[in-house]
């Protein structure tokens, strides 16, 4: 079995680092599955009075034709329009930075945002892509055959994995 660790000090740091972007009366959007997890939870402890986005970027990945068709695609549901508005855009974990530029790239289809803001719940080494995240719960050094998962729905818990070599 595999450690895991709870996720609740990671949120509020999150939600203490997004204070300062509240006055701009952000819309919140959540990247599926763990984004999503999270924004919700971010979502509901900064009573913001929109209602929350989500984002699929399965369309949007640099290695669909590659990679196939994800089993589980969700349609993207951004209830209010984006153009100029203040984005508030949730992650799980930020890694190669990918999944961010993709989830960019379906925003910007939906309209120009005035600014994107990005909170992500675990920043870890191994950046392909020029992407930060301007608030991040947790930083990681992990090695090349470690991953860090977030698992839930429920009670959300973070575990480090290893790559069968």
């Amino acid at each position: 079995m595999t450690p895991t660790e709870a996720v609740e000090p990671l949120l509020a740091r999150l939600a203490g680092g997004l204070q300062p972007y509240l006055e701009r009366r952000p819309i919140m959007v959540g990247i599926h599955t763990g984004g999503v997890w999270v924004a919700e939870r971010l979502h509901r402890r900064l009573a913001l009075p929109e209602p929350l986005g989500t984002l699929d970027i399965s369309f949007y990945r640099d290695d669909f034709t590659r990679a196939g068709l994800n089993p589980e695609v969700r349609g993207s549901q951004l209830p209010v329009p984006v153009a100029d508005r203040h984005i508030l855009l949730v992650d799980d974990v930020l890694h190669t930075g990918r999944t961010i530029r993709a989830a960019l790239n379906e925003i910007f289809d939906y309209g120009r945002p005035a600014s994107v803001v990005l909170a992500v719940l675990v920043e870890r080494d191994g950046r392909e892509l020029p992407i930060q995240a301007d608030v991040v719960g947790r930083h990681m050094d992990l090695g090349p055959h470690q991953h860090v998962k977030l698992l839930g729905p429920e009670d959300l818990r973070l575990a480090i994995l290893e790559d069968a070599v």
